[in-house]
């Protein structure tokens, strides 16, 4: 689920391949993708995971667990393009979890079975990769830019990510530092536009965590609360 810049709100339905889009209480406004039909056209999804929105109304979908794409679309649902396809060089994706897009308009694709997050511009141009990362679940960037991730709890298959499974991490956006991480129970996260993080987990709690412990210093469980 994602909150679109205008307050929609946004789901994927991985197991009937759509896209829905519902005003804040609840009407549903738009659907993209053909219910139950599994497809690689420009009107069909296979198991989408993510979506992610542009300025200018545009938006993403990582359509992930079955095509290994990213799918564009103008703000009123028109298909505008798709790339990518299953591999494991530039612009090819293992199971596109996540994605994000940052002000300037460049896309983040959490290719999570390759280990790394995948860099674009807004028409698919392949930019630049971060490898040291490890498997990441999930990816979002704040209005200020701040990208947050939420790393694989078990990613223990190379040895190289042990120390990096299960973080909820602060990413620089220019050099791809973690400037923060601590442990988190997390598969999804989210950041609302007063400045909250939220968390969700697989076993269907949310959490919502503060950023204000950032100050102390990304160490502990303590800023990890559950959401009312």
């Amino acid at each position: 689920m994602r909150i679109g810049r205008d307050g929609s709100v946004w789901v994927t339905d991985n197991g009937d391949h759509q896209v829905m889009k519902f005003s804040p209480d609840g009407k549903l406004l738009l659907t993209l993708g053909i219910k139950g039909k599994a497809g690689t056209d420009d009107k069909t999804f296979n198991r989408p995971t993510d979506i992610a929105f542009a300025a200018n109304g545009d938006f993403f979908v990582s359509d992930g667990y079955g095509n290994s794409r990213v799918v564009k679309f103008s703000g009123d649902g028109r298909y505008l393009l798709a790339w990518g396809k299953r591999g494991t060089g530039p612009s090819e994706f293992n199971t596109p979890h996540s994605i994000a897009v940052d002000s300037k308009g460049k896309v983040y694709v959490s290719d999570r079975e390759n280990n790394r997050i995948q860099i674009f511009d807004g028409e698919g141009k392949f930019l630049r990769q971060w490898t040291h990362l490890g498997a990441t679940q999930n990816i979002f960037i704040t209005p200020k830019d701040e990208l947050w991730i939420i790393t694989h709890r078990d990613n223990i298959e190379n040895i190289t990510y042990d120390t990096l499974a299960g973080r909820i991490m602060r990413i620089d956006l220019a050099s791809g530092k973690i400037s923060g991480a601590m442990e988190s129970p997390g598969h999804w996260l989210h950041a609302s536009h007063t400045g909250e993080i939220f968390v969700g987990s697989l076993t269907g709690n949310v959490f919502r965590w503060y950023p204000g412990w950032l100050s102390r210093g990304l160490g502990s469980e303590e800023g990890l609360k559950p959401a009312n």
